[in-house]
């Protein structure tokens, strides 16, 4: 038996698992499921094995040098979980950004075509010069790889690339996203209904205070909050969200092995068991000053819109609020007290066109037609209550095309107020209703 092949502890070493095919025996496939490639990638190299990703699919490697590979592994498929070594590799690359790194896959469809590329090929891409190129013709830093793949492992953690279904699709579609995100806890669909909240480090008892009120008004309606993890407004805007039962994402400028602040601990781990903590950087990465304002870019990207609670003028919240305007997403702002230095950079946006808010219904009223206008775009050709629960569609044979008040619409269903108006957001995000002045609601037509 090949020596490069042990039993497996059901754990993937280096992204590689190996998987059974064996047509004529099944109890070997049944021994041979629970094998794993336990050397180098440069060891599978030399017997010819290459892995190749198809979405849903993987096929045979072929070995084009058999005598090297035991028998017993010919009947293996082997394959590498989202091609993960040559996404890392390719984000590891010294002097790859993710604008670069858009650029390489716009040329050449996978990491793995990019590290094949010959040097002239490569040289052709903008902003890429001679020695990044040879960098890149190296290929992926195996060691780096393998370490970063450990100690996500130990957080259980994953990566999500780019091309993943996972990927948030609001992300994916700004100028520079990243190449891949490391994700402690989880993403859902739903998440991309979400709105960032965040604002100063130094706060006051009532920044604290408004940040927690909406940002767990915005969970109880199905919304999920992001913010960066900092002290200060971000820490009580993912509080918020926590305490109404909601959604949370924190981004980070560090690893997401690295709790910074130490004093958000324990809310970091209930983010993890309640939504999810996201990072471009490296595992093991330092909060380091620069990192931020990159931070910046996803926290924005990620949300329907941005509020900002008590800035001072030159708050690193101003440069979230810059990047949501370039990436065409709403901008709100809490106003502060006249003169008061936390408040100036809150009461200057709002001079330039920002959204005065002064509870989250300024916000829903704002981000919820957005949300149904993409609702009804994407819609497929289906009948109104196909993929209903059996409560909304109870609920939607309640309205007609006269405006029904959600009290009427309470005393009807003689459900409580709670459960009537997430269902009533359900069926709004779907696109099958329209809520009027007054809190009516009519099927929509």
């Amino acid at each position: 038996m090949d020596p490069s092949v042990g039993e497996c502890p059901c754990r993937h070493y280096g992204g590689y698992r190996l998987l059974a095919d064996h047509p004529a025996k099944p109890a070997a496939a049944e021994e041979l499921s629970c094998l794993r490639v336990v050397g180098s990638a440069g060891r599978l190299a030399q017997t010819g094995i290459s892995s190749r990703r198809y979405r849903g699919l993987t096929r045979v490697a072929p070995s084009p040098n058999p005598t090297l590979v035991d028998k017993r592994l010919s009947h293996l498929r082997i394959f590498m979980a989202d091609d993960v070594f040559y996404w890392l590799g390719l984000s590891l690359t010294p002097g790859v950004g993710s604008v670069l790194i858009k650029r390489l896959l716009d040329r050449f469809k996978t990491p793995e075509s990019v590290f094949r590329a010959p040097l002239k090929e490569l040289l052709r891409i903008e902003g890429l010069g001679e020695k990044v190129a040879g960098e890149i013709r190296k290929g992926p830093l195996e060691k780096k790889v393998k370490k970063e793949l450990s100690l996500l492992g130990e957080v259980g953690g994953k990566i999500v690339t780019l091309t993943d279904d996972d990927y948030p699709k609001r992300l994916k579609d700004i100028y520079d996203p990243p190449a891949l995100l490391y994700l402690r806890g989880e993403l859902r669909r739903e998440d991309e209904l979400a709105v960032a909240i965040v604002g100063s480090r130094r706060t006051s008892p009532y920044g604290r205070w408004i940040t927690e009120k909406i940002g767990e008004d915005l969970a109880r309606h199905g919304i999920a909050v992001v913010s960066g993890m900092a002290r200060g407004i971000d820490a009580m805007a993912h509080k918020g969200a926590l305490q109404g039962g909601g959604r949370t994402i924190a981004v980070l400028g560090c690893g997401v092995d690295v709790i910074y602040p130490s004093e958000n601990r324990t809310l970091f781990y209930q983010i993890v068991e309640q939504g999810a903590i996201l990072s471009e950087f490296p595992m093991a990465s330092p909060p380091e000053g620069g990192h931020f304002p990159r931070r910046n870019r996803i926290i924005s990207g990620l949300s329907i819109g941005v509020v900002i609670v008590q800035a001072s003028a030159k708050s690193g919240s101003l440069i979230t609020a810059g990047y949501a305007l370039e990436q065409g997403r709403e901008v709100f702002a809490v106003p502060g007290n006249v003169g008061a230095e936390g408040s100036r950079g809150t009461n200057q946006l709002i001079k330039e066109g920002a959204k005065l808010v002064e509870s989250s219904e300024d916000i829903l009223e704002e981000i919820l037609p957005q949300w149904s206008r993409e609702g009804e775009a994407a819609q497929k050709a289906e009948t109104p209550v196909s993929g209903l629960t059996e409560e909304e569609k109870i609920l939607y044979g309640l309205l007609g095309e006269t405006p029904l008040h959600i009290d009427a619409i309470i005393r009807e269903s003689r459900w409580d107020p709670g459960k009537v108006s997430s269902l009533l957001l359900n069926l709004e995000l779907k696109g099958l209703i329209s809520q009027w002045p007054g809190k009516c609601f009519t099927k929509r037509m």
